[in-house]
């Protein structure tokens, strides 16, 4: 029977280093850090028996930029680290969202800062994905709940990032990285696969961020006989450095947009018992399973709840955020950290809802008794 071998017993990362395997990835640079770690080590021994390449850096400065430049030679590459790693990473992904270099970064969070608990979960790099690097820049970023939803948003992580020409971050928690489950993987073929768009014009004609296409180019790789300047100034669209604001701006506008015009393909969010509710849940990551927990267990004493789990977390979903306030009285927005994802809910509510926090940042999870505890004080 078709799938019948994919079902597995599986931990989180395992469920990532498949995942990416599945997109197509076939270049790994890394340094080992907890919780992370299993993703690299699933790595090394897979990628070199598909013709890929594995290289263990010596820190994750070296990483990225290893992986940025395995990108620019036309493969799919990953990291995978956790967060004084991903910290160490800010500059070259801002680098990498400027020069428009895909790739696809997994941040398997944990309680910090620096060294804070290396084995405990936690969700304190939800602001430090979107702002950590420096300068305006649009950036993705997903949060599995689930270990199936690990290798999905992993390939899901891969196709964004080559069909808009932006890096791509994964955000687990460390509870979701660890957790094992029973898991049927989908056969090959019966997802999607996103390779980057490459160019129809000879070499002489090419330049690497023109507008001519719309608003993501096509990019070609090197090697190949297209020769393209790669910067990490502001730059004209064959990639040499340019303080013309004629350029500059357009520059800008057109970076942005290439996120911003295709919001209905990038963002992604589940609901549950959202058509009657009074006061609704909003939850990723790990937490959001005991958020769907919690909201089972009040509708079954009969209050009128719901969930809104958000899988995509850059760009902020504001627009079913914006409906939920305007239908329910309360929303309760736990998370793992002091509040940080609950800011964009206020920011987009404005005043139209009650918002109720439910943080933890010692290494525990949430319970689903304190989202109900938040729930009942509706």
């Amino acid at each position: 029977m078709p799938g019948q071998n994919r079902v597995r017993f599986m931990m989180g990362n395992e469920a990532c280093a498949e995942g990416a395997l599945a997109a197509g990835c076939r270049f790994f640079a890394g340094y080992p850090i907890t919780p992370s770690t299993e993703i690299a080590e699933i790595l090394a021994f897979r990628l070199p028996r598909l013709g890929g390449k594995f290289i263990q850096m010596e820190d994750e400065i070296a990483s990225i930029s290893a992986v940025i430049g395995a990108s620019l030679g036309g493969l799919k590459a990953m990291t995978a680290t956790s967060g004084p790693g991903f910290s160490l990473m800010q500059e070259s992904i801002g680098f990498a969202a400027m020069a428009e270099i895909p790739c696809v970064i997994v941040d398997v969070q944990r309680v910090g800062p620096s060294t804070g608990l290396p084995t405990q979960p936690a969700q304190g790099d939800v602001m430090q994905a979107r702002w950590g690097t420096h300068g305006d820049h649009p950036i993705i970023a997903l949060a599995p709940s689930t270990v199936r939803e690990c290798f999905d948003l992993t390939v899901r992580a891969f196709n964004l990032s080559e069909r808009y020409r932006s890096p791509v971050i994964l955000l687990m928690d460390a509870d979701v990285a660890h957790l094992r489950e029973k898991v049927e993987l989908p056969d090959a073929g019966s997802y999607e696969v996103v390779d980057r768009l490459r160019p129809g014009v000879p070499p002489e004609w090419y330049s690497p961020y023109s507008e001519s296409e719309g608003p993501v180019p096509p990019l070609a790789s090197f090697g190949e006989g297209y020769r393209f300047h790669v910067t990490g100034l502001f730059h004209d669209i064959n990639g040499f450095p340019t303080l013309r604001l004629d350029e500059i701006n357009p520059a800008i506008e057109r970076m942005f947009a290439k996120i911003d015009l295709h919001l209905s393909e990038i963002l992604q969010w589940e609901e549950y018992g959202l058509e009657d509710a009074e006061a609704a849940v909003i939850a990723y990551g790990s937490v959001a399973r005991a958020a769907l927990h919690a909201v089972k267990e009040a509708r079954a004493r009969g209050m009128r709840v719901g969930l809104l789990k958000l899988l995509t977390l850059w760009p902020f979903p504001s627009a079913p955020v914006l409906q939920l306030a305007e239908r329910c009285r309360t929303l309760v927005v736990p998370e793992m950290n002091l509040g940080q994802m609950v800011l964009e809910v206020e920011r987009v509510v404005c005043g139209q809802a009650r918002i109720r926090r439910v943080n933890r940042a010692d290494g525990e999870v949430i319970t689903p008794a304190q989202i109900l505890a938040a729930l009942r004080e509706e």
